[in-house]
């Protein structure tokens, strides 16, 4: 049971357990500078103009697919 809640939807996109943990890993920190350069961009509007919204992009093109 327990081995089923923490491997089952990494191998559903064929990855290992630590292989998914990276990626998740890497997908949170590329949110979290996208987060920044929204905030960043709500306080100053001149700055980061498309970079959040390009950085959720490349998430996107990223994610979209895996696990089909």
């Amino acid at each position: 049971m327990i081995a089923r809640l923490f491997l089952d939807h990494p191998r559903s996109v064929d990855e290992s357990y630590f292989e998914h943990a990276l990626f998740a890993s890497r997908f949170a920190g590329m949110l979290f500078l996208a987060m920044c350069a929204a905030l960043i961009h709500a306080i100053l509007p001149f700055a980061f103009e498309k970079t959040a919204s390009g950085i959720i992009a490349k998430l996107y093109a990223k994610t979209h697919n895996r696990g089909q």
